[in-house]
């Protein structure tokens, strides 16, 4: 995020004294940024607008606390003078249903995510981080295929502004190294469905990846499948022929070779 931020217009907060902070924390309030945006309450799910949805997913992925207002409208009014920025913020705060001011402490010059608000991101983020630590076990029965599934999602799919971008990129990159330890430590574990599985999310992810196909390659082989192994390689081949004009690694072909 960081990267973005500092490229962003820098807009001053003094115009925001007229919002006050909630009383109460976000307890029971669930933000939802993987696979697609969601806001629940309760345990029910809340509608807001689409301008609302940003405002949301943009202070939770501030990963510093509180987010000056000025940044907050600089980034998300990027094109309008500092007074029309800050006037859509305190707008686009005023119109949040109960949901979505339970899930900020509103300050007259910050903002932050309210305590005991549930972001699915950062439960996901700490699950990549577990399995990639120096001395993880991941191919035991700590992780199975839930891990894979929360590793699956992309983050905010169809959101094209720069800040969501990057911060895509980022989880893409993360949770791919984290699915290939667990494929590889699948595999060491003989537990051949959830190597297969991690590895076919990886490679998902990121199509080109040649870790990733090495990966889901190896598991295919050490299931007994050479059949699927050699298909991998090949309809990998073609999208790098289509994408890049370039052939598959010879050592990919070597592992379906040596197995046969």
């Amino acid at each position: 995020m960081e990267e973005r931020l500092v490229r962003t217009r820098r807009v001053g907060g003094s115009m925001a004294c007229g919002d006050r902070r909630p009383q109460g924390s976000g307890a029971g309030v669930r933000l939802g940024l993987l696979g697609g945006f969601a806001l629940s309450a309760g345990g029910g799910p809340v509608t807001v607008s689409a301008g609302a949805e940003r405002l949301l997913a943009f202070v939770a992925l501030c990963c510093n606390g509180n987010v000056p207002r000025g940044l907050v409208a600089g980034t998300l009014w990027p094109d309008v003078t500092e007074r029309c920025a800050l006037a859509s913020l305190r707008s686009a705060l005023s119109r949040l249903p109960a949901a979505g001011r339970a899930a900020l402490e509103i300050g007259p010059a910050e903002l932050r995510l309210a305590d005991g608000v549930v972001v699915d991101l950062r439960d996901a983020r700490s699950l990549a981080r577990r399995i990639l630590a120096p001395g993880a076990a991941p191919g035991r029965d700590a992780f199975g295929l839930a891990a894979v599934e929360d590793l699956s999602a992309d983050l905010l799919p169809g959101w094209y502004e720069d800040w969501a971008l990057l911060e895509a990129d980022n989880w893409r990159r993360l949770r791919v190294h984290a699915l290939e330890a667990l494929a590889r430590a699948f595999v060491g574990a003989d537990r051949f469905p959830e190597a297969v599985a991690a590895a076919g999310a990886a490679v998902r992810a990121d199509p080109l990846r040649e870790s990733s196909q090495a990966c889901l390659i190896r598991a295919h082989l050490a299931e007994g499948n050479p059949g699927d192994a050699l298909q991998d390689v090949a309809r990998y081949e073609r999208r790098l022929r289509t994408e890049l004009g370039l052939p598959a690694p010879s050592h990919l072909w070597s592992l379906v070779a040596r197995a046969r």
